[in-house]
Parts: structure tokens; C-alpha cells; sequence
């Protein structure tokens, strides 16, 4: 009988039975596979899972993979090779090699098969990151790059371009801004960009994607063609292309090798022309869960107390892009159960969570955070969720749904903790009040994680351990990291983000600041006392990370 993965990463000393045990707990209460969750925990990474899985099934291991074109591959369905996440590498006389991600999807692997019936087909099993770097690379024609697009765009076309200016809609339709509006979409999506930005000045346009929080500057199109692409996304997402003195929101639903990517499109009117911001949330990476979220223990157990509680107020706070609606998403799983009845207000709606009646505010038909929690208390809720706390009409509303026995969750715009009470002071919420309801808040960023291919430790200076306020006896082994830059991070020597958080808790000594009305610095010192719910503020949770080597020193003082 074969083993499993858990004890056979148990037998070579990787993880160790208690961690084995938590994992396994997860594992029944989630859509994920046990090799995902060790790896979100950070017991073990990519490279370390799939070759305990090669040994499993035996299979030939390949950490790395050296691509060699050959005529045959053109025969295997391009879409197979994407749905699939397998790809072939080379072929010597009749034995085609392929890669494959996943050692127990057997049927693409049959497939493949009967396509090169008159051939060996060789399986070799490699990290997922590793089949993807070669399928985008190699296997994207229809997702050229954005800049070969563009370079591909004749100088006669250039020219219908600009006797076409004065009608955008013959524009938008133009095989070269179609091919070019999909190919920076789709390359948006293989470089893991939160965001897409078309950005018109006086004589030139910028693309520019954030990934991992930081904008990339992609391409520069001619100004030309802008309007063009413009109303291109415009028809996309169902706008008005002839309005074009209003902000328009809007959006386009697209599939992106084998992946449902869904997206916010967002236009404003500049000096320039009109500017665009596309929000990209791929729905099929959508994996939310209190365990993956980067929380300490300690925090985890602070959370999980406070949603047990059956009424109150729990408040996640942080800037724009800070990661909140995906913390409540990850507690709204973890309370999603055939006992309660959880509803929520959110604009939008970013993912769909089965089990769970989720409203899209529309403010042009009335329908605000406000009405649409004061309907709420009508449908029978035990847990509901508002996207945001943005007046005092909704927190007033919320006070109330959490004083008659709702465990209310929301974000509010706040830099920190103690600053979410005197916000919703500002707002004319009584101090009384406040400290009836709210149970906690949650202040959070997010920071780029080291990149695990080229991570590399280093001895600081103690400048640089200064610059934090950590002392060289903090240190594991007197050392720190940080990433070198590698072609898997794109130089950049990080790769995906973590969080880090600052939690408060409302205990009494907090309860009393607030009722004495004191200001958020005040508050934050008795919230950091030394007591069993003593607070970290974000810059100390920050160390935590960087001592474990999941981010570095410049991003903790970069987001604090």
C-alpha cells in the first residue's frame, strides 16, 4: 500500500507529527491539499513537497526544466496543456518527455497519450511554478507579449489609426488594439498583477502592472492609439465609450489559460485623456482560510476567540490594497457553517463563497451599506459582514445589529487599532457605545515575501538592525535574508505577500481609555501594556517576519 505524503514527509525529518496532525485538521475543513497548506504554513516549499510526491507515485524528479522545441508538440492541444498544468520539454527519437504538476490527474496524462500514440511518452514531475514557467513561456502564442503586439503593429497601421481618431468605436474594433487590449490582460495575469494601469500624459501612454504591491512599468504604446484602447476595455466591461467627462466603474469577466480571472475596470477623466485601472482577481487561486494567512499562533487564537463570541462588533482596519476584505473572507470561511445564516454588504463583491448571501451595493439605485443592513436584520442573520464602515448612519446601524445579538464583521480606513475608536468618534459614535459592541480590531499590511528560489542569508550591520530596532541576539544564527533576484521573481528577489497585523483587544483598562475619551495615542499606550492581551503594534510584528526570513528589513519600514 502506498504511503501518504504526511508520513513520508514525517520519515525524512521535515515536518514534524504535531505540525502533521495541525495540517491534517485543516485539511478536513478545506478545499486545499495537504502538500498547499504545509506549504501556505511555511513548513516546507514547493520543491520539498513535489519531490516526496515523485517518490510517492514514482515518478522522475526535475527541479528544473530545460525546454526544446520540436515539431510534434504542435499536435497537443494548447488548451490541454494549460486546463492541465503539463507540458512536453524535449523529445529524443520516438520518446516525448513532459512535465506534469499534479502526479494524480491521470486523465491529461491519458490524453496525452493517445494524441502521441505513435510515441513514448515519458512523465517527469516538477514544482507547478516550474510546468507554468515553461508553459508561459513557450506555449502562449495566443498570449503573446503586450510589447511584441505592439512591435508587431505595422507603420500603415499606425497611420488607420490616426485617420480613424475621430470615431473610437471603429478604433476599439481594430484586429491590432483587440490582439493588444487581450495581450496585456493576459500578461497581467501570468506576471500575478493585482492591478493594470493605462496611464495617458501629454505625448505618451504607460501600462504599468502592480505586482506584490509595487507598479512595473510594462509598455509604453503610442498616444495615437489610446483612445482606441480606452474604449476597447470600455466595450469590455459594458461602459458608455461616447462618455467620456465621468468616472465609470464596470466589468469584464475573461478566461486566462484555463483561469476565470475577473476584473474591475475603473475609468476617470484626466488632463491627458482618460485614465484606466483594472482590478485582476483570479478566482481560480481563491483559497481562503484562517490557517493560511501568515497569522503567529497567538494572533490565531486571539481571532478564533473573538468570532466564537454570538454578538459584537470585530473591526479590520488598514489602507487601500492592505489585504481587509481578504482577512473577512478568510473568518467568514472559517464561521460558514449549516448552523448560521451569514449575510453580507459589499462593493463590490470580490469572490463568491457558496453558502453565504452576498449583496452588491448599487448607491445610483439606493441601495447603501445602510439600507442594506437595516434589510439584513429582517433576514433572520446570526453573522453579518459590511464591506466598509464609511458614516455614521452604517455604524450606527452595525452598533445596533451587534446589541441585539449579531456578530458583526467590517473594515474601516484607519492606519492602525487605536485609531479605528476615534474614527468612529469622529463620526458621532458614543464612547458608551463603542465599548458595548466592538470586541477587537485588527490593523494590518501587506509586505513582500523573500523569494524562495534565490533566498540567501547575509550578516546585517547593525545599522541596518537599528533602522527595525532589533538587537544581533534576536537573530537565528546571527543572520538575516533576503532574495538575490532570480528569472522566477523577475529580479526583484521577492515573490507573493504576507501579512503583517497589529491586534487589540477591548478589554477593560482599553474600555475605560475610550469612556474617558482619550486620544488614539493614549489609547495605543494602554493597549501595549504588559497584561494578557498586551498589543503589537505593527512595526514589532514586522520583526517577528523578518527574524523568520519571510520578509525583509526595507519592506517592514517600507508599509509602516
Amino acid at each position: 500500500m502506498r504511503k501518504q505524503l504526511g508520513e513520508l514527509l514525517l520519515e525524512d525529518g521535515i515536518i514534524s507529527r504535531e505540525e502533521l496532525q495541525e495540517a491534517l485538521k485543516i485539511q478536513k475543513k478545506s478545499s486545499l491539499k495537504l502538500g498547499q497548506i504545509l506549504i501556505k504554513k511555511g513548513l516546507v516549499d514547493e520543491e520539498q513537497v513535489t519531490k516526496v510526491l515523485a517518490r510517492q507515485f514514482g515518478f522522475t524528479f526535475q527541479s528544473r526544466l530545460s525546454f526544446k522545441y520540436d515539431e510534434s508538440f504542435t499536435r497537443i492541444p494548447v488548451n490541454l496543456i494549460h486546463r492541465s498544468r503539463l507540458v512536453p520539454v524535449g523529445r529524443s527519437g520516438k520518446t516525448v518527455t513532459v512535465a506534469v504538476a499534479d502526479p494524480t490527474d491521470l486523465h491529461p496524462m491519458d490524453d496525452l497519450r493517445a494524441t502521441l500514440k505513435e510515441m513514448r511518452v515519458k512523465f517527469v514531475l516538477s514544482p507547478e511554478s516550474e510546468v507554468m514557467r515553461v508553459i508561459h513561456g513557450s506555449f502562449d502564442q495566443a498570449a503573446a507579449a503586450a510589447r511584441e503586439v505592439m512591435d508587431g503593429i505595422q507603420e500603415e497601421e499606425y497611420s488607420e489609426f490616426a485617420e480613424l481618431s475621430e470615431d473610437t468605436m471603429d478604433m476599439a474594433n481594430e484586429a491590432p488594439i483587440i490582439r493588444m487590449v487581450n495581450a496585456i490582460l493576459t500578461q497581467g495575469t501570468q506576471e500575478r498583477a493585482s492591478d493594470i494601469h493605462v496611464e495617458p500624459y501629454d505625448k505618451s501612454v504607460e501600462v504599468r502592472y502592480r505586482i506584490d504591491g509595487i507598479l512595473h512599468k510594462r509598455l509604453s504604446p503610442p498616444k495615437m492609439i489610446h483612445a482606441g484602447l480606452v474604449s476597447r476595455i470600455k466595450i469590455m466591461a459594458n461602459l458608455n465609450i461616447a462618455e467620456n467627462r465621468l468616472p465609470q466603474d464596470g466589468r469584464i469577466q475573461i478566461k486566462v489559460a484555463g483561469n476565470e480571472v475577473d476584473i474591475r475596470v475603473s475609468t476617470i477623466p484626466t488632463r491627458y485623456g482618460e485614465r484606466v485601472v483594472m482590478r485582476l482577481l483570479n478566482k481560480s487561486d481563491v483559497r481562503y482560510s484562517m490557517e493560511t494567512m501568515g497569522f503567529t499562533g497567538a494572533l490565531e487564537k486571539s481571532i478564533r476567540k473573538v468570532i466564537a463570541e454570538p454578538d459584537g462588533i470585530f473591526l479590520v482596519t488598514g489602507p487601500t490594497g492592505s489585504g481587509k476584505s481578504t482577512t473577512l473572507y478568510a473568518v467568514l470561511s472559517e464561521l460558514n457553517d449549516e448552523e448560521r445564516n451569514i449575510l453580507t454588504a459589499e462593493d463590490p463583491v470580490e469572490y463568491e463563497i457558496e453558502g453565504i448571501g452576498q449583496m452588491q451595493m448599487q448607491e445610483k439605485i439606493g441601495l447603501t451599506f445602510a439600507t442594506a443592513l437595516r434589510a439584513m436584520l429582517r433576514q433572520d442573520p446570526d453573522v453579518i459582514m459590511v464591506g466598509e464602515v464609511r458614516d455614521q448612519e452604517t455604524a450606527r446601524i452595525a452598533i445596533q445589529s451587534a446589541l441585539t445579538g449579531h456578530l458583526v464583521l467590517s473594515t474601516l480606513h484607519t492606519n492602525d487599532c487605536p485609531s479605528a475608536v476615534t474614527r468612529l468618534m469622529d463620526m458621532g459614535i458614543e464612547p458608551y457605545l463603542i465599548t458595548s459592541t466592538v470586541q477587537a480590531v485588527l490593523a494590518q499590511r501587506l509586505v513582500r515575501v523573500i523569494c524562495p528560489k534565490c533566498k540567501t542569508g547575509f550578516k546585517p550591520t547593525p545599522a541596518e538592525l537599528n533602522d527595525i530596532g532589533l538587537k544581533a541576539s534576536q537573530l537565528k544564527n546571527g543572520k538575516l535574508f533576503r532574495g538575490k533576484g532570480c528569472e522566477h521573481c523577475a529580479g526583484t528577489g521577492y515573490r507573493g505577500r504576507a501579512g503583517i497585523y497589529s491586534f487589540m483587544h477591548m478589554d477593560t483598562e482599553v474600555q475605560r481609555a475610550v469612556l474617558r475619551g482619550d486620544d488614539s495615542d493614549r489609547i495605543g499606550q494602554v493597549a501595549r501594556r504588559d497584561s494578557p492581551h498586551k498589543m503589537l503594534t505593527l512595526l514589532e510584528y514586522g520583526r517577528i517576519k523578518v527574524i523568520d526570513g519571510v520578509t525583509t528589513i526595507e519592506e517592514i519600514l517600507r508599509v509602516t
